[in-house]
């Protein structure tokens, strides 16, 4: 099977790479650089002869957009539309990773694949637009949503959080926020389980199991590399006054997955105890006793 990665050098799309190169396929990894996914010109002279597309490539500064929605739309937007139309021309299959940001983030129970559409800040409303463009230009895709992702290539909140530990004595977590935290490597051996497994066209949510808040993950993160997580301080969203608006409920359930057979992503905590060394280059400090 060949495959193309759009993103590619994404933290996503480097850890994708790696898993469908592990598997042994034919494989286009591409970037910024070499497509533009807003330009049909440039997505006809790349995309061809392949036989799944993943577009992991967005516009992912949630702050920057609410005063760059435009630019945002037409990352977010145009440029799954134009990827999916060439999809359908080609008779390949596409992929294309959302987020928990297209729902409103008010919910008390975990939001279906098929929930409402309702974002409350401008990233949300173009990621929301790509998931409608994607259905509209193509019949074979798979949408797979994402939340609180992290990993080993790039900037995400473990490794934020332990830099600050490096630089000050306490710490902020925010309690009034609850997700998954979730492992980009996670989120890729779903994807090729998705392709695999021949799963029908539809929506997938990639996240993994259980919740927790940004306070109790980042407790998680100092007990990882030794220390103590009592230097995490309770906070609210509030605290920070960010531009863009964030959702306060972030859970994803994982029904469609478990209908097809393919088993969700593990439960965060134990996900997370496997990710940690990877993730921040240290090993996971012992269990106190």
């Amino acid at each position: 099977m060949r495959w193309l990665i759009a993103g590619a050098r994404g933290m996503l799309g480097q850890d994708l790479v790696t898993r469908v190169l592990r598997d042994g396929h034919d494989l286009v990894a591409v970037d910024r650089d070499a497509i533009d996914i807003t330009d049909p010109a440039s997505v006809a002279q790349i995309v061809r002869d392949v036989d799944v597309v993943v577009n992991t490539a967005a516009f992912t500064a949630v702050d920057a957009a609410e005063t760059k929605e435009d630019v945002a739309f037409t990352v977010n937007a145009t440029g799954p539309e134009i990827l999916a139309r060439r999809c359908a021309a080609i008779g390949a299959r596409f992929v294309h990773v959302s987020t928990d940001y297209v729902f409103g983030g008010e919910a008390t129970s975990p939001y279906a694949e098929d929930g409402l559409l309702d974002p409350k800040g401008a990233y949300g409303r173009t990621k929301a637009a790509g998931e409608w463009a994607v259905r509209c230009n193509t019949d074979d895709y798979l949408i797979v949503r994402t939340a609180w992702l992290y990993g080993a290539h790039g900037k995400c909140f473990p490794r934020t959080m332990r830099d600050l530990s490096e630089e000050r004595e306490t710490l902020r977590g925010v309690t009034d926020e609850v997700g998954q935290p979730t492992w980009a490597v996670d989120v890729a051996d779903l994807i090729v389980r998705l392709i695999d497994e021949k799963a029908p066209t539809g929506v997938y949510h990639g996240t993994s199991s259980g919740q927790t808040s940004w306070h109790a993950f980042a407790r998680e993160i100092m007990a990882s590399i030794g220390k103590d997580p009592g230097i995490v301080e309770e906070t609210t969203a509030s605290s920070f006054n960010q531009p863009a608006p964030r959702p306060h409920y972030s859970v994803l359930g994982h029904d469609a997955l478990e209908r097809i057979g393919v088993t969700p992503i593990g439960n965060w905590k134990e996900r997370w105890a496997v990710a940690c060394e990877t993730v921040l280059g240290r090993r996971q400090a012992p269990a106190a006793e």
